[in-house]
């Protein structure tokens, strides 16, 4: 076990966030906790900042409900991406007197525990109106891992004046995520303007040769504006976390001047 992990553990029971049998629990383990199926990482958050993330979609019955009985059994900070309808329903029937499960069905989400503390800003812009879902799972994930998060809808190249009615409050963010689908122009703009990095998300929204998120992403990655970085065609969530991580350096560093 690492000692930054150690030390997470004691200071924990020090502050009465964790009992001491649970504190046992955790230091016989080897990192992790083995339900046969999944391997649940319980030093993630110690490691990295941030807590446990489990990618739900084509994960079955049986191991979704072992998955999420065992999380808040043992009370893991948790986030579950890509849920499915018949997924909710289990949450909203099987654990309906649980409070600490929080559901975002827009984004596919749902988050067990509290989330961490807010601080910096994260905005996120999206092309159109069909982008949101993408944009919520970035927002519900950012939101979760920490930062406080502005959302700027439909705000896209087809009607560019619409973005500099929020832009004196957007040029205040840490980190900027643009989602859009179509041609993918939206990022390009953004960073024109913005001395920030600016995190690209492609979605699959648009006409044929959209080729289902494709033209986007290439016209991402090909972008004349210097500060674009780029994830995976709908990866809301990678955006989201890769804000986080940003804005969390940027406060972090402000902390210690």
């Amino acid at each position: 076990m690492e000692k930054s992990v150690l030390q997470d553990i004691l200071l924990k029971i020090k502050n009465s966030e964790l009992e001491i049998d649970e504190a046992l629990n955790l230091l016989s383990t080897n990192g992790y906790i083995d339900l046969g199926h999944t391997k649940y990482d319980i030093e993630r958050e110690s490691r990295t900042g941030f807590p446990e993330v489990v990618f739900c979609e084509r994960k079955g019955k049986d191991e979704f409900f072992d998955i999420v009985n065992h999380l808040i059994k043992e009370k893991h900070i948790s986030l579950l991406t890509r849920l499915k309808s018949d997924q909710f329903e289990v949450l909203k029937t099987s654990f309906k007197d649980k409070k600490n499960i929080n559901l975002y069905e827009k984004a596919r989400i749902a988050v067990i525990g509290n989330p961490l503390s807010k601080r910096g800003l994260v905005s996120i812009l999206t092309g159109g109106t069909s982008d949101i879902p993408i944009a919520e799972e970035a927002a519900v994930t950012s939101e979760t891992f920490g930062c406080n998060v502005k959302r700027h809808y439909d705000v896209g190249v087809a009607g560019i004046h619409r973005l500099f009615s929020y832009w004196e409050e957007i040029r205040k963010s840490n980190v900027i995520i643009a989602v859009a689908g179509m041609e993918g122009a939206l990022p390009s703009v953004i960073a024109g303007l913005y001395g920030g990095p600016v995190i690209a998300v492609p979605t699959s929204i648009g006409y044929g040769t959209n080729f289902s998120g494709i033209a986007p992403l290439l016209s991402m990655l090909n972008s004349c504006s210097p500060g674009v970085s780029v994830v995976n065609i709908d990866n809301g969530f990678g955006a989201g976390f890769i804000a986080s991580s940003i804005n969390k350096r940027i406060e972090d560093a402000r902390k210690n001047e």
